[in-house]
């Protein structure tokens, strides 16, 4: 699970997994481009990595849902990185709506940054992995997306964010099928961690409302009850699947929620 040296771009690094996932591939010596939209947490993020070492870590604007934005950053990190190893794709957005409730907009947003990010991303490291694959004895390369348990079982009150996470796997599992033969693995990972976005989720919620969430978790995580801690229970997995200790591992969906998502 050595990682030193290795070249990475992480999306949506300013904050939750993301933030968590650029400090633990720094602290093991790879070099992180991240990128964002909240600038300042995420540039603050990145000098701080850096400076914590051993690795390094940089930061740029990017808003995964426009393509020119996804193309200019991708090649800007990855002249900065010297190539590219892996790309984590953390970025992402959730809404809470009834099923009938949800307004076009709430929906385009759900599959432009969720889906379309998930594609634009994934076709742009494609090129530059695919460049260092060439270099590279038995070709190689990385790419994880972030679905889902929502994408897999559904969850009341978040049809349109369950269907763009569906979206997410699909693409992943049939990328993974026809970029395989360049050495690339693309897999999914599903977690179930504690986050700022589920933060805002519970913030949305009253009293009762909170309390029969609470419950639900409880019932339904065998491990504890609750969802997961980014710096222990994520970023560790996320170290591995970047690894070439996941070399033969690809087109799956890896759940890291405590036994949530058990069938």
């Amino acid at each position: 699970m050595n990682i030193e040296g290795k070249r990475i771009i992480v999306t949506g690094s300013a904050s939750g997994i993301g933030a968590s996932a650029m400090k633990a591939l720094v602290a093991r010596g790879a070099r992180v481009a991240g990128m964002d939209l909240n600038d300042a947490a995420g540039a603050a993020l990145a000098a701080a990595a850096s400076l914590a070492g051993p690795g390094r870590a940089s930061y740029q604007h990017c808003d995964v849902s426009q393509r020119e934005q996804v193309q200019t950053a991708f090649d800007e990190a990855v002249d900065w990185l010297g190539g590219l190893d892996a790309l984590i794709n953390i970025a992402g957005v959730e809404r809470k709506s009834a099923a009938e409730d949800i307004s076009q907009d709430d929906w385009d947003l759900m599959f432009d940054v969720n889906a379309r990010g998930t594609l634009n991303t994934n076709q742009v490291a494609f090129k530059h992995l695919r460049a260092t694959a060439a270099q590279t004895a038995g070709g190689g390369g990385r790419i994880i997306n972030f679905a889902s348990a929502a994408g897999v079982m559904g969850v009341p009150g978040l049809a349109h964010y369950s269907a763009a996470k569906a979206a997410v796997l699909g693409w992943t599992r049939t990328a993974a099928k026809e970029w395989g033969k360049h050495g690339i693995t693309v897999n999914a990972v599903a977690p179930g961690m504690w986050t700022p976005m589920y933060e805002h989720f519970r913030s949305r919620l009253d009293a009762a409302q909170l309390a029969a969430h609470d419950q639900m978790m409880a019932g339904q995580i065998p491990l504890g009850g609750r969802l997961g801690d980014p710096d222990r229970d994520m970023a560790p997995v996320l170290v591995f699947l970047v690894s070439d200790a996941a070399r033969f591992i690809t087109g799956q969906t890896l759940a890291v929620d405590g036994g949530l998502m058990i069938p």
